[in-house]
């Protein structure tokens, strides 16, 4: 640092990463400290705080004092120290040793000034820096008794490649979900629930399809809220029931070609779950539109990360659960998410996803292909994968009608089959929409053909069903 800069300095004033001390190195170890915890900052003594130069004597004295002070932290802090005619600089470097304390107390740099932070500010940095993960703390919430039951415990074992004759504790605790005071980890929770917001009020996953590219009109939206592994399952298939598919005839047999690549949809679910953070109290997010589908997560990247690391290298937020996750095959290659979604979708023929991060939010957007590699423009799903059932319900379906008057009308007793065989199938296809989405089980609630539901019907025409 030279005059001119050390001038640029004090002519800024103090700030989130300036110091201006008049003399002397009283409070010196608080200001060191809150830098260190913060990106660094720069200590001049020897300037008050209007501004004026005014120095100090014996440096050599001083800078001795400084260092003391410095290693004196826990753990110690690095510094370095220059003297620019009559003032002492004390630069504190970005630190990679987070976080750190002095005498005892831990301080954070908050804009001009230096505090100490309470007890759930240290928690809040702890988890900020990636010194404590959520997934590893218990869950206070899960109980052995009502939460474990057997069906639960076969499900997972079956997925978690666990022998069917080991005891539930000592596997969990072998598998590190049950903490050493014998508490299910938030990890293991997620893993074991039924409904996963019992843990987590917002651990769901919500998935809406909309007209058009904009949020302007809701064709249909549905919530997932099981355990983490039937969550991912269950938002894969909604999305691949809603996206184009293009039938491929080969060696005589018709194959399925969805207009993006399934693996790397996948993907991009498993990541946004693994990786979200579970303490928001926003929920991972599945936006259809007609041009593009948008997966969000809350949380922005994990500590560690930048926008730049993205396909370059992985930090889990939750390493704990991405650990179980690829031990149940749900994850493949440990630390190559994004790459892998890259170079799925450069095999397929189509555009690499967009990947927009952002301080409490990690949006990965895939462009939906007009076109097939054939030139030719891929139809919506239709007649081949439609039942028998559905045919029917779209054939009767006039206007807006309540599900009474429907099932009336298809001349059905069970509502319980009807639902199942009829009206779920046609909603989950998009073929039929509620006129209250908002209040699924409303009184007043009707259902009516979708524009997709109405072309279908019309590429039925008089066929038999």
């Amino acid at each position: 640092m030279n005059q001119s800069s050390l001038l640029d300095l004090v002519a800024l004033g103090e700030g989130f990463t300036t110091e201006l001390k008049r003399s002397g190195t009283s409070g010196l170890g608080r200001e060191i400290c809150a830098f260190a915890n913060a990106t660094g900052g720069v200590i001049l003594i020897g300037v008050t705080d209007g501004g004026e130069i005014v120095g100090v004597a014996d440096h050599n004295r001083l800078r001795s004092e400084v260092q003391s002070i410095a290693r004196s932290a826990e753990p110690p802090i690095g510094i370095a120290l220059e003297s620019v005619g009559e003032v002492l600089c004390v630069v504190v470097p970005a630190q990679h040793s987070k976080p750190y304390s002095f005498g005892g107390k831990f301080f954070i740099r908050e804009g001009a000034s230096s505090q100490q932070m309470s007890c759930d500010e240290i928690r809040e940095f702890f988890y900020g820096e990636g010194l404590i993960h959520f997934d590893e703390t218990p869950c206070e919430r899960f109980s052995f008794e009502s939460d474990l039951g057997d069906d639960v415990w076969a499900l997972f074992c079956r997925r978690a490649k666990i022998p069917a004759e080991m005891d539930p504790v000592t596997a969990l605790r072998n598998l590190h979900l049950i903490d050493g005071d014998g508490r299910m980890t938030h990890a293991g929770a997620w893993l074991l629930a039924r409904d996963i917001r019992k843990f987590s009020v917002s651990a769901d996953v919500a998935c809406a399809l909309f007209m058009g590219i904009d949020k302007v009109r809701i064709l249909d939206r549905r919530g997932f809220y099981g355990d983490v592994y039937s969550t991912m399952d269950d938002a894969m298939a909604w999305i691949l029931s809603k996206i184009n598919v293009e039938y491929v005839i080969k060696h005589v047999k018709r194959e399925e070609r969805p207009e993006l690549p399934e693996e790397a949809l996948r993907e991009a679910v498993v990541n946004a779950l693994a990786h979200r953070d579970y303490r928001s109290t926003a929920n991972v997010q599945i936006y259809l539109f007609e041009d593009r589908i948008e997966i969000v997560s809350p949380g922005g990247l994990p500590a560690g990360m930048t926008e730049a690391d993205l396909g370059v290298k992985s930090i889990p937020r939750n390493p704990l659960l991405f650990g179980m996750l690829h031990r149940m095959d749900a994850v493949e290659h440990i630390g190559s998410g994004i790459r892998r979604i890259r170079e799925l979708c450069r095999d397929y023929g189509v555009a690499e996803p967009e990947i927009e991060v952002a301080d409490s939010w990690v949006t990965t957007t895939f462009r939906r292909p007009a076109i097939n590699q054939q030139g030719k423009k891929i139809s919506p799903r239709t007649t081949g994968e439609v039942t028998g059932e559905v045919r029917k319900l779209l054939r009767i379906c006039e206007g807006e009608q309540a599900r009474r008057e429907i099932q009336l009308r298809l001349g059905l007793k069970g509502e319980e089959n009807f639902r199942k065989l009829y009206l779920l199938p046609a909603l989950n296809a998009g073929l039929i929409e509620m006129t209250i989405p908002d209040k699924p089980k409303s009184c007043l609630q009707k259902y009516r053909l979708t524009e997709k539901g109405q072309a279908l019907l019309a590429e039925l025409g008089d066929d038999e069903t």
